[in-house]
């Protein structure tokens, strides 16, 4: 009968049963790991540049777009305020002088009546 090996010791079936999963000899923080490569301090200071100006225009175009926005709701606030005085303008308006009538008025006919 042969010696078996440390490495070569036959495996029996998996207890959770997965057969496919390998075994792995060395543990993850044990392998090695590649050392990204430096970047010298010119590309460094472009890439920021870069990002600066991109952000740049990006705030250049909110505003922008802001812009458009203030001045669109300017215009509806004016001309939801010149149909309303206008609408007051054409209005038939019959004063009431004298009080009493006010209690003698059905509920409805009360939430007609404005004060002005």
């Amino acid at each position: 009968m042969e010696a078996v090996d440390g490495d070569n010791v036959p495996r029996g079936k998996p207890k959770s049963g997965r057969v496919w999963k390998r075994v792995r000899s060395t543990r993850f923080s044990d392998m090695t790991r590649v050392k990204s490569q430096k970047t010298s301090w010119e590309v460094k200071m472009e890439r920021k540049a870069e990002k600066q100006a991109a952000k740049m225009l990006q705030q250049q175009l909110k505003d922008e777009k802001k812009a458009v926005h203030e001045v669109l709701r300017q215009r509806r606030e004016q001309n939801a305020k010149k149909r309303q005085e206008n609408e007051r303008k054409a209005e038939v308006v019959q004063p009431i002088k004298n009080p009493a009538k006010m209690k003698r008025m059905k509920k409805k006919l009360l939430r007609k009546v404005e004060k002005r």
